[in-house]
């Protein structure tokens, strides 16, 4: 990469179903959170390249009370952003409750409390349009087969202008079944140009589809299609779903994502152009582009989403999610610098993927080391604390404190089929009650595991090849836990989080 160029994936991380607006010269960016919270990660960049996360949308999933456990695959799909009548509107699509939407006076907030739009099962990929050239709004969404059935169809809606009602049943305005080839229609993101209908959705499948662009004099259709973006013969499989955003200079520009295994879903920066036809072409021809020109934007300087954290004051960065809604009392503040959780009483301390206390991060894209000290000052007999690689398999390596009272190392792992953990190294005296934790994330997330109790860092166990869930990247945990039982477990300490190239 020179000065002059970028490299994709501009967000090498998991930032699913991204999408993008711009207000004034600043660009704003969102992406599915599924079941974690805080929710709808808000990024904020200058030049469409470096982005930084500024904040979330979403405190707590809703309803409350129905987000105790954790729900890796659902919760929070495939969001709009945008921006009308001097506010930020976000909508999404809960796959088990139907459209919701909040929105805020600034990206920073505060935003509202979700609303539901429509309720309904499988209703996803919700966008909304406020037509300015007559005061019409409408709204478009996808459909999710495994919970209603239907699939590979965009339904369309006039909606209130005020985005809290849908004005009717709703129609078809693309049948993908009708279209010869295409399958599993998705994702779509509406828009008005040059007196056209937009509608920019992707089909074919997260990791083998293309990108196709629609267009119609009535929102209602009848649309014509064609396919703007495919993979052809670069190692971009399934250019998928995202938005479309044009600088103040006029350029056009297109955020999408790429399915990356146990990485998830990185995002990668498309020019745009219109070909003689008046239709969208993206990439170079249609094929993604590895390395381009930069936008025509001010220079900015390096950013990225934070991941290093010390934990001032016991609080811990924006770049950490739990697995379902945080309770009272799971991480405590305190005057000193590090990570301070309870060790959660739970029946379940056996598989972490139950388990809603984990404190999160997106798994990096490039090979990368993770370290963290950890200090166990629970003297609770099974009370254990340590740093993860959690997905559809998991692996962790941290402190058990035994029945004779000291404090060991362990390392343990479980298969995706799994129903709890099991050893994958043997356990080690930590007699100070204190580890310094590494682990290197190789080519392929492959995981090697390592400890250092002051003298030296030292393997452990085999190599841990990281699995996604079935939507969501591997992610980074801290947990802290203790068996079930009645009466506080007491807590650990986690400090100088930590994440380099390797």
């Amino acid at each position: 990469m020179t000065a002059g160029t970028y490299t994709n994936p501009v967000l090498n991380a998991d930032w699913s179903d991204p999408d993008v607006v711009r207000v004034g010269d600043d660009f704003y960016l969102t992406a599915s959170s599924f079941g974690r919270a805080p929710g709808l990660p808000l990024l904020h960049s200058r030049d469409l390249v470096h982005w930084t996360l500024v904040g979330h949308a979403l405190e707590r999933l809703e309803p409350a009370e129905g987000v105790t456990g954790p729900r890796h695959d659902c919760g929070v799909w495939a969001p709009s952003l945008r921006h009308h009548d001097d506010r930020f509107w976000i909508f999404w699509g809960d796959p088990d409750q139907g459209i919701f939407q909040v929105n805020a006076p600034g990206i920073r907030g505060p935003w509202t409390r979700p609303h539901l739009v429509k309720a309904g099962n499988g209703l996803i990929d919700p966008c909304p349009l406020w037509d300015d050239d007559t005061g019409e709004a409408y709204l478009v969404h996808a459909w999710a087969k495994s919970r209603s059935g239907v699939k590979n169809r965009l339904t369309g809606h006039r909606m209130h202008p005020d985005g809290t009602e849908l004005l009717d049943d709703g129609k078809v305005v693309v049948d993908g079944d009708r279209i010869p080839g295409w399958f599993t229609l998705e994702g779509p993101k509406l828009y008005k140009h040059d007196g056209w209908f937009w509608i920019l959705a992707p089909a074919g499948g997260v990791e083998t589809g293309w990108q196709g662009a629609f267009r119609s004099r009535g929102f209602f259709g009848p649309y014509e299609e064609r396919i703007v973006l495919e993979q052809k013969d670069t190692d971009v499989n399934g250019p998928h779903q995202g938005g479309w955003v044009r600088t103040p200079s006029g350029e056009d520009w297109f955020l999408h994502f790429q399915q990356r295994g146990a990485y998830g879903r990185v995002v990668h920066l498309q020019p745009m152009r219109w070909d003689t036809d008046n239709w969208p072409m993206l990439g170079a021809d249609g094929a993604p582009v590895a390395v381009h020109r930069r936008p025509d934007l001010p220079p900015q300087p390096p950013a990225a989403p934070a991941t290093d954290d010390d934990f001032p004051g016991g609080r811990f960065g924006r770049q950490w999610s739990w697995t379902a809604n945080p309770r009272d009392g799971w991480a405590t503040q305190h005057s000193g610098d590090g990570l301070k959780l309870a060790c959660v009483r739970s029946a379940d301390a056996h598989d972490l993927r139950r388990h809603p206390g984990v404190l999160t991060q997106r798994l990096p894209g490039t090979p990368s080391t993770v370290e963290v000290e950890l200090r166990l000052d629970s003297r609770e007999p099974g009370a254990r604390a340590g740093l993860a690689v959690l997905g559809d398999a998991f692996g962790w390596i941290g402190l058990q404190r035994g029945t004779d009272g000291a404090a060991h190392v362990v390392h343990r792992f479980a298969e995706a089929v799994a129903e709890r953990e099991r050893d994958a190294g043997h356990a080690r005296p930590a007699p100070e009650g204190r580890v310094r934790l590494r682990i290197e994330i190789g080519a392929g997330a492959r995981c090697r595991f390592f400890h250092d109790v002051g003298d030296g860092p030292r393997a452990s166990g085999p190599v841990f090849a990281a699995t996604p869930w079935r939507w969501v990247g591997a992610l980074l945990g801290l947990f802290a836990l203790a068996p079930a039982g009645q009466g506080h477990a007491g807590a650990a300490t986690f400090t100088q989080f930590r994440i380099s190239a390797l």
